[in-house]
């Protein structure tokens, strides 16, 4: 499959941003989807977790499971062409990340989507948004609302999209981090 020569636009026509409600089945995904990357990486990864919209209970979200994987940096590289061998899609690579995509297929979404992001132990937090929002209820229909209110702004733009929920989603994270006091990494 070989979506490089499409245009940003041709991307976002292919892939538009959808939301459904929660569901279980996204839980389920990621135990399998997680079960496939433990066999594929073994003792490289130091932990592994379901993040993103599909792990925040009871609000919309794109029907697609983000995953956490923690390691060693020392050995990014070696995750890198693992999965470069086993047909995940390389997205985006930085010194303190890299970020994959499966379910991505030249006819659109595949049944089962993910986005793995590779980073350093201990850099997460994701998990302090996803526990906040999974325990402040009122808190997680905001940012449901933000969403649709920036899709609707945006569409198709998933750059923006994006983007436009980075304050609300950084503005969390420091609150929750002095709510759990570091007990996301315990």
């Amino acid at each position: 499959m070989n979506l490089d020569g499409l245009t940003l636009e041709e991307l976002w026509t292919l892939f538009p941003i959808i939301f459904v409600d929660y569901d279980l089945k996204f839980e389920k995904q990621f135990l399998t989807e997680q079960n496939h990357l433990e066999s594929l990486l073994g003792d490289y990864m130091k932990r592994i977790s379901h993040i993103g919209s599909t792990a925040i209970k009871k609000i919309k979200t794109k029907p697609i499971v983000d995953i956490l994987i923690e390691a060693d940096q020392k050995d990014f590289q070696l995750i890198k062409n693992i999965l470069l061998q086993n047909n995940y899609i390389m997205m985006d690579e930085k010194t303190n990340k890299i970020s994959f995509n499966k379910g991505y297929t030249i006819n659109g979404y595949d049944d089962n989507v993910f986005h793995i992001h590779i980073k350093k132990y201990g850099d997460c937090d994701e998990l302090y948004f996803r526990d906040y929002l999974n325990d402040h209820y009122v808190v997680a229909k905001q940012y449901e609302s933000l969403k649709e209110e920036l899709y609707n702004r945006y569409k198709p733009n998933r750059d923006l999209y994006t983007s436009g929920k980075s304050e609300f989603i950084q503005k969390i994270i420091e609150v929750a981090k002095i709510e759990y006091k570091d007990n996301i990494n315990k």
